[in-house]
């Protein structure tokens, strides 16, 4: 029942949004006209069902046309500020390829603000206005919580700080064969699990949940068959196992066999889908730039070093990986043999090698290195999909070989050309264990927020010639 209604409230929202986009249309015209800067609308009005359906599947990748209920305020400014932002992007990319001329930047820079106040003020009257109705009792699933422990407890206790979420707590069952406890958390002990069916035949129940450890989960399958006959729904909280993931997921496996899934990694598909469209679109300029810059880079490195004019090395990738990255040379041709005569000088502790004043970089490689010239190649790694614009740093095979266990975990995505170790004083790290712990902070907190900060410092970076990126 409250899948059908999720899904007619998600119906409605749909039509309201439709109806948001047209009135922020409306607006910006109306708008526009007043400030005499834009003609008629109708000369655009081709692009509006493009707006909607963009605005919907963005929408839709930022889970806001989801129970909207269940998220801050904050949370959902952040991602209305996404759709804009790549919604913004989008149309006025098709507008320069599509009808550069009639393109006004005034009339859709004032679409983009108002529609991201409307449909602000839209979420935010939803949001309250669902969770009104939630509150007063409306709309509501009663549950038969099945465990008096400390599981319980924390599931009562989830379940009384989410009003909103329609959820009200019947009462409980205890498993234990002592004397029969009076309350839990306010509520009711109805009885013992052995009274099962008989108390959820005498009171209304819509929900059983049993939140039991994993010794007495066994025990609960004899009860799944009585409650399905009486068409109750029943959930379990799962005790299985105690890991220290990032990322937890129950789902079925073509429909048929429930699967579930713990990963170290904090990206779903839809964010992987967005970070991978900036990676394109950053490959793109990034290799425009270096097909501009590419005459006077060529003479640099072959003004110090005849030889080839890239330097290919073999680097691991996403869960191992290998593939081939790409440079410009910077070094001397036999840098890799006179790199063992060097081991003893390592700066860094840990699997990785770096010394000040490198002797192998010639005196144009020292140019393209404080510049960050010489990783503009790797943009062609990133539109290959090896490697991300934002990403840990990819390491060699022999790097990787000495890596710990935990180590390991910094490899489990994408590469990237520049990321949060280098943008935080890259220089003033000589520890590879800090590196890491600096990886997983990236991988553990990712949002395309993130990635376009790190961009924003990488330049930064780059500008004030910190080190190359």
């Amino acid at each position: 029942m409250l899948r059908q209604q999720a899904q007619l409230v998600y119906h409605i929202t749909a039509v309201i949004d439709f109806l948001t986009v047209l009135l922020a249309v409306y607006l910006a015209q109306f708008a526009a006209e007043k400030a005499g800067f834009v003609h008629d609308y109708r000369e655009h009005i081709w692009v509006i069902p493009i707006i909607f359906v963009a605005w919907f599947f963005l929408f839709r990748l930022e889970g806001l046309h989801a129970s909207i209920r269940r998220l801050r305020f904050r949370d959902i400014l952040y991602r209305l500020l996404a759709v804009h932002f790549w919604g913004g992007i989008f149309i006025a990319a098709l507008f320069f390829l599509v009808d550069k001329a009639d393109f006004s930047r005034g009339l859709f820079g004032l679409f983009i603000l108002i529609s991201l106040l409307l449909f602000a003020m839209q979420k935010g009257l939803l949001r309250g206005a669902l969770g009104f109705i939630r509150r007063r009792g409306y709309n509501t699933r009663n549950l038969l919580i099945v465990g008096t422990r400390e599981k319980a407890r924390h599931f009562h206790g989830l379940v009384e700080h989410h009003a909103d979420w329609g959820l009200q707590v019947a009462g409980f069952l205890q498993v234990s064969d002592g004397p029969l406890q009076d309350q839990v958390e306010g509520h009711r002990v109805l009885g013992y699990v052995h009274d099962l069916v008989e108390v959820c035949k005498t009171y209304t129940v819509d929900e059983v949940v049993f939140c039991l450890s994993k010794d007495l989960m066994v025990d609960a399958e004899e009860y799944l068959r009585d409650l399905e006959e009486l068409g109750i729904t029943v959930r379990m909280v799962l005790d299985f196992y105690q890991v220290y993931q990032s990322r937890r997921e129950l789902s079925f496996f073509h429909n048929e066999l429930p699967i579930l899934t713990f990963s170290s990694r904090s990206l779903d598909v839809n964010q992987l889908f967005m970070k991978r469209c900036l990676d394109v679109l950053g490959a793109l300029v990034g290799l425009t730039i270096t097909a501009t810059l590419f005459p006077l880079i060529a003479l640099a490195v072959r003004h110090d070093s005849p030889g080839p004019l890239f330097f290919c090395q073999e680097r691991v990738g996403e869960n191992g990986r290998r593939f081939k990255c790409w440079k410009f040379r910077s070094m001397y041709l036999d840098a890799e043999e006179r790199k063992k005569g060097l081991m003893a000088q390592n700066e860094m502790k840990g699997a990785i090698f770096k010394i000040k004043d490198d002797p192998r970089i010639t005196p144009g490689g020292k140019f393209l290195r404080k510049t960050s010239l010489d990783e503009l190649p790797q943009f062609w790694n990133v539109l290959r999909g090896e490697m991300s614009l934002v990403g840990t740093r990819p390491p060699t095979p022999a790097e990787v070989a000495e890596y710990e266990n935990w180590h390991r975990r910094r490899i489990s995505i994408k590469p990237g050309v520049t990321g949060m170790w280098q943008v935080s004083g890259r220089n003033s790290i000589d520890d590879f264990d800090e590196i890491v712990r600096l990886d997983l902070k990236y991988i553990d907190s990712w949002s395309i927020w993130l990635d376009i900060r790190i961009l924003l410092k990488t330049l930064k970076v780059v500008f004030v010639r910190e080190g190359s990126c």
